[in-house]
């Protein structure tokens, strides 16, 4: 048996705390007499391993399940994960603006804010303004500082996640190499007055794949999310984890060459972004009058169903498609979703349009080209499962509970 990161469940009396803890929490073994025949441990060693995470906090009692036997008796005690017992803060940065949460640790948004927030400004005035936003959004959640377990965080850029830092990001001027972790977890204290917790940043096009893939899809094992907002770039989740690639570069499809002369913000010319993103739509608007500026302009336009946005939404939405063709006889996924402020029916219409004219019908036959569940949470809600994915992981439950010192 594996766990939902398709590690082994060790047996024969090697299963820690922290596997007993996954096993409940993916509902594999949610009794004690299943935990017993799950993991090959003796009732004993199970009741000391359970009662850690119970001093913890982290585990409670629910209901009593279903007699097991047909003979009768009393019914099995469940087990359950108590999301209560902590919180996670998330942020999701794109170039003009930002949305901040207070979520529980099964992704329910418990407190949320929106505004615009510049990533232009630099690291040092955005991770600043973040933590008094945290400070707000607990105090509105009605939380304790004290309760916060960990931070997630997305930005629009190449992310090196061992290191916490953006790698050579064209959307974010002054934040290449950049300690973003070490900066947001001092804002953090600096405006809570709490100890410093963990934090964690990724793309943010990966955290709202990571999302979607766990609320909507989760039996899809090869899942590509693509935002196509100021910029464009794809979310890869492969068998419920994030694939990244070797150091954080994969994914990022606005850099693809496409053949066309305009200049894109990276430096090179041709790149899919240039002609085909949400800020290049805005570009030949305003070039034709129509006053927009960003992705989230064209989106607008988009809602109030503007004729010249929507023609040049189709457009860059084929241009896409010829793009996604190739992604999609690569990885073969079964759920394709289009995301962002241009991900409505006119850039929908023209990425099918040239897929399915591009794409192998073999690569086509069984995949489903949609568009976001969660909307503008997305990301949020993907950098609040990959914080507790982080910290209740086997591997990490030991630690943090001898940290406790229990």
């Amino acid at each position: 048996m594996t766990d939902r990161q398709g590690r082994p469940v060790r047996r024969g009396g090697q299963a820690g705390a922290g596997e007993l803890l996954e096993l409940v929490r993916s509902g594999q073994a949610v009794t004690r007499g299943a935990l017993q025949q799950v993991t090959g441990l003796s009732r004993a060693t199970v009741g000391q391993r359970l009662e850690r995470l119970f001093r913890a906090g982290w585990l409670r009692e629910g209901a009593g399940g279903p007699v097991g036997s047909p003979l009768g008796g009393r019914p099995s005690i469940t087990l359950e994960f108590d999301d209560g017992h902590a919180v996670v803060l998330a942020a999701d940065l794109d170039a003009r603006r930002a949305r901040a949460a207070v979520l529980s640790l099964t992704g329910e948004i418990l407190a949320e804010h929106s505004g615009t927030l510049v990533v232009e400004d630099g690291p040092d005035v955005v991770l600043a303004e973040l933590g008094h936003w945290f400070d707000r959004l607990l105090e509105k959640a009605g939380r304790p500082p004290t309760d916060v377990c960990g931070i997630g965080l997305a930005v629009p850029g190449p992310v090196d996640t061992g290191l916490g830092q953006v790698v050579q990001p064209p959307m974010m001027p002054g934040w290449d190499g950049y300690d973003i972790t070490g900066r947001l977890s001092r804002a953090f204290t600096e405006h809570t007055g709490a100890q410093a917790v963990p934090v964690l940043v990724d793309n943010d096009a990966n955290l709202m794949a990571y999302g979607e893939q766990r609320a909507g899809h989760p039996d899809c094992t090869a899942f590509v999310l693509v935002k196509v907002s100021t910029g464009i770039g794809a979310g890869v989740v492969v068998d419920g984890a994030i694939y990244r690639g070797i150091d954080g570069g994969a994914g990022d499809i606005g850099h693809i060459r496409v053949g066309a002369d305009a200049l894109c913000r990276c430096g090179s010319y041709g790149c899919l972004a240039a002609v085909a993103s949400g800020g290049a739509v805005a570009r030949r608007l305003a070039a034709g009058g129509v006053p927009a500026a960003s992705g989230a302009d064209v989106g607008d336009l988009l809602a109030a169903g503007h004729p010249e946005a929507a023609a040049l939404a189709r457009e860059a939405g084929r241009q896409v498609g010829d793009v996604l063709a190739t992604v999609v006889t690569l990885l073969n996924p079964g759920v394709l979703m289009i995301a962002g402020d241009l991900a409505g029916t006119p850039f929908l219409t023209g990425v099918r349009e040239l897929l399915y004219q591009r794409a192998l019908p073999r690569s086509t036959a069984h995949l489903d080209v949609v568009t976001s569940r969660l909307g503008e949470r997305a990301a949020l809600i993907g950098a609040g499962a990959l914080v507790v994915e982080h910290l209740y992981a086997p591997e990490r439950v030991e630690e943090r509970l001898r940290a406790l010192g229990v």
